[in-house]
């Protein structure tokens, strides 16, 4: 074990979620291709992946909106808003089972806080037990009562089982954590012996190999241990099902939440998605509405029965296998995105407006006259691109990912199924250039190149703040002064931003150009110097600037408040 054990409070129970998340992202590609069963269309993973997403998000969301420090330490809200979050996002049957099991922990610890009559600060090892086999009935019942032997269920009695052991021996959390991995360990290895579909394919269940990667992240969570795991590879004694030969094998998912339905209502609607389909799942979602998830080859006839049943929302169908629109099957929720890396809220308020999914940078904010720092991980950049719901993206790194970074987060996620197109863009200024010529109907590599043309035609520089004494290959500089710098070299010296930016504007204007970009960061708010280092009247210098001495040309400013440079400039 590790050497600190940690309480499984509030705070821990999000760190979890964050763990979940990432542990999924690297696992995905092992789960999906274990998924055999109910129907073989490799998604179990990213259907897992993307509703532990949707739950996280809710649970920041809520902290975020947390009135006081008490009601962020409530583990019974962080619970809350991780089944809040499952249920709403919850992705495929997998998706629908793993909302239950959160729903378990959400209820159990909001009975505990309801019976103690204030706010519950930890799970121990009885809560935990008492909220998985809480999970073990809600899963049960949204399969309408069908429980299927060597699936997730059978892996998570397991570790219910095991958990409420070391609960009534007494022993710590950090303990019933470990034995609930290593019980699930040896339930998910026996469910290729209770189920014949598993023992064909040579794998083991799918969404119990998942569940075990969520048990091994709370024991890393609590216990700062994470166990080593055996890769689950399919070993098949017979050829693994094609999905697209099979016969009988429904064509759509089909999934949507249902108000105003009673119980009575509840069943007959299960019984009519049996009759159009398989795999049906409905799972009361808390305050009379519920999840429905059903396969059939009959979308319109599933949903008009939830019609006649309530009122449908947030409706869901997907085809289970991929057909022409070439998307992974159940994957994905769009075909293309484009993810841009940027800092700053307007900056981020620019490229969300056109059209871009953000990755933004979370470093300290370095001093206003430091340099940009490619500071984004590869683990964040395949969670950003997880986090598009696209089959294929094109990343905008503007400069805040390093090479190697680049290249290993792209790699990642083409490895297990997206089509990852990273654009050459050394600055903000080029990733605007590369959005605006972005062309969701071309194809991938041509829209692709067409970015990339127009990220290097925009000729780009900055200006920067002098915090030192230096030599430069434009003379030296005191700190304060304003420097002028294209190609990672310093250009201009001069005594003021301002200055120091009409004349990088000179030489970037030198072979003309129609079109100057300038962000304005929030180093330019600390400047100390003349007037046109204030924000508005800079604005002022540039545009008299490039109308006098650059007829014809356009100039357009934005306040995106990024850190480092304190000017970035684009022409094109």
């Amino acid at each position: 074990m590790g050497t600190w054990d940690r309480q499984l409070d509030a705070a821990a129970l999000r760190d979890w979620a964050h763990t979940a998340v990432s542990d999924l992202i690297v696992h995905i590609d092992e789960i999906n291709r274990l998924n055999v069963f109910p129907v073989a269309d490799s998604d179990t993973g990213a259907n897992m992946l993307f509703t532990m997403r949707s739950a996280l998000a809710e649970a920041d969301s809520a902290a975020s909106a947390a009135a006081d420090a008490a009601a962020r330490s409530d583990i019974a809200r962080v619970a809350a808003a991780l089944s809040i979050g499952a249920l709403n996002g919850a992705r495929g049957n997998s998706g629908v089972i793993l909302s239950q099991i959160l729903r378990g922990i959400a209820d159990v610890t909001g009975r505990a806080a309801a019976d103690s009559g204030e706010a519950l600060r930890e799970i121990d090892a009885s809560v935990l037990a008492a909220a998985l086999w809480r999970g073990v009935e809600l899963v049960v019942a949204s399969m309408g009562g069908q429980e299927v032997p060597g699936t997730i269920v059978s892996v998570l009695r397991a570790a219910a089982g095991a958990v409420d052991q070391c609960a009534r021996g007494g022993e710590a959390l950090t303990q019933a954590v470990a034995a609930a991995g290593d019980a699930a360990v040896v339930a998910l290895e026996k469910t290729p012996e209770q189920l014949d579909v598993l023992a064909d394919a040579g794998v083991v269940d799918a969404g119990g190999r998942g569940l075990l990667v969520l048990l091994d992240a709370l024991c890393s969570t609590i216990s700062g241990h994470a166990p080593n795991r055996s890769v689950y590879e399919p070993s098949p004694r017979v050829p693994a099902p094609d999905a697209t030969a099979e016969h009988g094998v429904p064509y759509f998912e089909v999934m949507y939440l249902l108000a105003g339905c009673d119980a009575a209502g509840v069943d007959e609607l299960r019984g009519r998605l049996e009759e159009l389909g398989d795999s049906v799942a409905i799972a009361a979602a808390g305050s009379g509405s519920y999840s429905v998830h059903v396969h059939s080859d009959d979308p319109g006839a599933a949903v008009e029965a939830g019609i006649a049943a309530g009122r449908p929302s947030r409706i869901a169908i997907s085809a289970l296998i991929s057909g022409a629109s070439g998307l992974p099957a159940g994957s994905w929720t769009r075909e293309r995105a484009v993810l841009a890396v940027v800092d700053g809220d307007g900056a981020a308020d620019l490229f969300a407006g056109e059209g871009a999914c953000l990755l933004r940078r979370d470093c300290d904010a370095p001093t206003p006259g430091a340099a940009s720092v490619a500071d984004v991980s590869a683990r964040q950049l395949v969670r950003a691109v997880v986090d598009t719901g696209a089959a294929q993206v094109m990343v905008l790194p503007n400069g805040y990912v390093a090479a190697e970074e680049l290249v290993a987060g792209c790699t990642a996620a083409i490895g297990w199924g997206v089509d990852v197109v990273p654009v050459p863009t050394g600055s903000m200024v080029q990733g605007l250039a590369a959005l605006a010529v972005h062309d969701p109907g071309r194809q991938a590599v041509d829209d692709g190149y067409t970015m990339a043309r127009a990220a290097g035609g925009a000729r780009h520089g900055s200006v920067r703040i002098a915090t030192e004494h230096a030599l430069t290959w434009a003379g030296s500089c005191e700190p304060g002064d304003g420097l002028g710098i294209a190609g990672d070299e310093v250009l201009i010296v001069a005594d003021s931003v301002a200055a120091a930016a009409t004349g990088l504007l000179d030489l970037l204007l030198a072979s003309g150009g129609d079109l100057v970009t300038v962000l304005v960061g929030a180093g330019v708010t600390d400047c100390t110097g003349d007037a046109g280092d204030d924000p508005a009247a800079l604005n002022g210098i540039l545009e008299t600037h490039v109308h006098d001495h650059h007829p014809g040309t356009e100039l357009v400013t934005y306040l995106t408040g990024h850190r480092g440079d304190v000017l970035l400039i684009g022409v094109e």
